[in-house]
């Protein structure tokens, strides 16, 4: 049986948010961002008219787009929208997966013994629109890549259906750009030999691919011919990410402890921003030679930052530390998790601390956690590898 997978996603998502309660930014350029040196969130599509992109510089967008209205983004307005959307799909489609705060895979797989799978997918969306007032867009099609790519294609308030014998024809024109995870530098690689097109990648033989950019290659060729296999996984939410060390011999270094919490909450921070968490809500526990054990909780604005949850975790520590009695275990827990990727949440953070975390992530991910990292946190890393 021909799979049918739908991949919705919702259009400006944090702009359409903030609409919702403000009539007075409908039609206009608004952007969604933060601090004179912040980068932009989200932003309509009447300030992407003037080049106006997530991730930008603030001062940059506005430079290209000056009579934006700038608004600071509110993650807890948008995650119970998030959640609310998520509720309404969960309670028709057969298998949902979601992907993002504000996107979301359905495997609606042989629906269309009963109904029309387009016409299903249609009247889902009206009813996502009809009860939140937000717009969404969709495409159906027979895997996650391709419907992945449609849903781009047919915004804004788009819907569309690729059947198996159209989707060739469908990828061959578009730019290597539209394949979901390549990256700037893969595009830059690719772009040096000729490779702009979809059409031309897909014909290109996948040993060369796989020898240019490593096993990725193979994955992306068969991207490029619409092929994907993945299944959608049923979405459950999680509720936190933590983790504890036991010392070897009870404790009062201070120096150590210090480096030990910032090793554990870059781990832990770094898992986040994998995962595609914001977190809310920190907690510390302490467990004393005695057995004693205490914890200290925070709210904070939802983030992934390590240098924001360091700050939070130490505040913590120091305040919850008060007996100077030897430390036998730190425990450290992030919960209120929020889907949610970094630079959606940087509202106050710089440009440069934006792109220091996604080059250390990447570095991360192609040579392996403990190959960089802040200088205090490697006392944790050589520990953890004992």
């Amino acid at each position: 049986m021909e799979r049918a997978i739908v991949h919705m996603d919702m259009d400006t998502f944090f702009v359409s948010c903030e609409r919702l309660g403000n009539s007075s930014l409908h039609n206009i350029p608004v952007i969604i961002g933060g601090g004179d040196r912040g980068v932009v969130a989200s932003c309509s599509y009447e300030a992407r008219y003037f080049g106006v992109r997530s991730a930008m510089p603030l001062k940059m967008a506005l430079r290209l787009c000056p009579e934006a209205k700038v608004i600071k983004g509110d993650m807890e307005k948008y995650s119970l929208l998030s959640r609310t959307v998520t509720e309404i799909i969960e309670e028709k489609a057969p298998v949902v997966e979601k992907a993002s705060i504000d996107e979301h895979y359905l495997d609606i797989t042989g629906i269309d013994k009963f109904f029309g799978a387009y016409q299903w997918t249609q009247e889902l969306m009206q009813s996502v629109t009809r009860h939140t007032g937000l717009p969404v867009s969709f495409a159906l099609s027979v895997n996650k890549t391709v419907a992945k790519i449609g849903t781009g294609e047919s915004k804004p308030a788009g819907r569309i259906e690729i059947a198996s014998n159209g989707v060739r024809p469908f990828l061959n024109p578009l730019s290597i750009k539209k394949i979901p995870m390549l990256g700037d530098a893969t595009f830059q690689l690719l772009s040096r030999i000729g490779v702009r097109q979809i059409h031309t990648l897909a014909e290109m033989p996948v040993e060369v691919l796989q020898q240019m950019i490593g096993k990725n290659g193979i994955d992306l060729w068969k991207k490029a011919n619409g092929i994907d296999f993945s299944q959608v996984e049923p979405y459950t939410e999680r509720k936190s990410v933590s983790t504890e060390h036991t010392f070897d011999q009870d404790t009062i270094d201070l120096y150590m402890l210090h480096a030990f919490i910032s090793g554990m909450v870059e781990k832990l921070a770094y898992q986040l921003r994998c995962e595609q968490w914001l977190v809310s809500t920190v907690v510390v526990k302490i467990r004393y030679a005695n057995f004693d054990t205490e914890t200290k909780q925070a709210k904070i604005a939802y983030t992934s930052a390590d240098n924001i949850l360091t700050k939070t975790v130490r505040e913590l520590f120091d305040r919850l530390y008060s007996r100077r009695m030897r430390i036998r275990l730190i425990g450290i827990r992030f919960t209120g998790l929020v889907r949610g990727s970094l630079q959606i949440n940087l509202f106050e953070d710089t440009q440069e601390m934006t792109v220091l975390y996604q080059a250390m992530d990447r570095i991360k991910n192609r040579f392996g956690y403990d190959k960089v990292g802040r200088a205090a946190g490697f006392n944790f890393t050589a520990k953890q590898e004992k």
